[in-house]
């Protein structure tokens, strides 16, 4: 064979098979340069509102990865941060931190580019429910629950803190109801919050109450022993730190145990009620009764003192010459007390 023939084989054989692999080794080296071009580019904002109590570094960063269609950006996007777990909480997170997640994940340094600020502060949607929307709350459940039939007011004198809400993707109920209270004229109102039907908090009110009463006032200057009326005494409508007693009465009939002077509010203590007239004198022969159900003793005997209807003397039995302690009866006899 002619080296003319020779090379022209050769000419053949480098048309047939060089482009071919020319290709092969031209894609590697694009799938090797795509690879080693393959980035992350993560920008830190300063500060991020999240709904959600865990944290994503793709709800806190802005993420875009070279190529796109990688999915490197998607991976990262998923790696977990922490966790927020109290209403409220602030979490601060820099750039070590977001590169050390990264580096956790399988994704080096190396194909990370950091943009924007050094720390992002990241805080939690949430609502707050102020101390007055509580107070609101329970003052309406009093208005339809009364803790007494006079009750009139009630004024609010220990409120609680505000309450945070994390999350506001849940229904949001109360429930508020009366507590025992240890503190005369006041009332406690118990307010739990409930979310999703689970209770998550409660906050507590408490009210100093006021009632409707009644008084008595004189109407002119009242002198000891004078028997008070309708025409020297009026009934006002009042209201009181302190409920009425439940027995009350206009003090008509009683007498007044000091001179009252017009416009005084009378008490308890400024009248009395009347006395009967002096029943037995002392010295006066009575007699002494004992009756019980088939049976009826009689006696006679001395008083020692005067006294009313009602009132207890002593007695001395004429027969026994015996001093006895003897309550007076109505009709002027003597029952001796044993």
């Amino acid at each position: 064979m002619s080296s003319k023939t020779i090379n022209i084989i050769i000419i053949i054989i480098i048309c047939l098979v060089t482009p071919a692999q020319f290709c092969r080794v031209s894609a590697n080296n694009k799938t090797n340069d795509s690879q080693k071009d393959s980035t992350l580019q993560v920008y830190l904002p300063r500060e991020v509102t999240i709904k959600d109590s865990c944290l994503r570094l793709g709800q806190v960063c802005i993420i875009r990865g070279n190529p796109p269609e990688d999915g490197l950006a998607a991976k990262a996007s998923e790696i977990i941060l922490g966790q927020i777990s109290i209403p409220g909480q602030e979490i601060v997170i820099d750039r070590r931190m977001v590169l050390s997640r990264l580096a956790c994940n399988g994704i080096p340094t190396s194909k990370v580019t950091l943009k924007g600020a050094e720390k992002i502060t990241v805080r939690q949607q949430r609502h707050t429910i102020s101390s007055g929307e509580f107070v609101a709350l329970a003052s309406s459940f009093l208005e339809r629950n009364p803790p007494g039939a006079s009750v009139c007011q009630w004024n609010p004198i220990r409120t609680p803190k505000d309450f945070v809400i994390g999350e506001m993707d849940k229904d949001i109920r109360f429930s508020p109801r009366l507590v025992q209270s240890s503190a005369r004229s006041q009332a406690r109102v118990e307010i739990g919050v409930l979310s999703g039907g689970k209770r998550i908090g409660v906050r507590e009110v408490t009210f100093r109450l006021k009632y409707n009463c009644h008084r008595a006032v004189a109407l002119a200057d009242i002198p000891t022993g004078a028997v008070i009326s309708p025409e020297n005494v009026k009934i006002e409508k009042t209201v009181s730190d302190y409920p009425e007693p439940v027995n009350w009465r206009p003090p008509y009939g009683l007498l007044a145990k000091r001179p009252l002077s017009a416009n005084t509010v009378l008490r308890p203590h400024m009248v009395g009620p009347l006395k009967s007239p002096i029943i037995v004198k002392r010295n006066q022969n009575v007699v002494i009764r004992i009756q019980r159900p088939g049976l009826l003793v009689t006696a006679i005997g001395k008083t020692m003192q005067e006294a009313h209807a009602g009132e207890y003397i002593k007695v001395r039995n004429a027969d026994s010459q015996r001093i006895i302690l003897a309550r007076v009866n109505e009709d002027g006899t003597v029952e001796p007390i044993f």
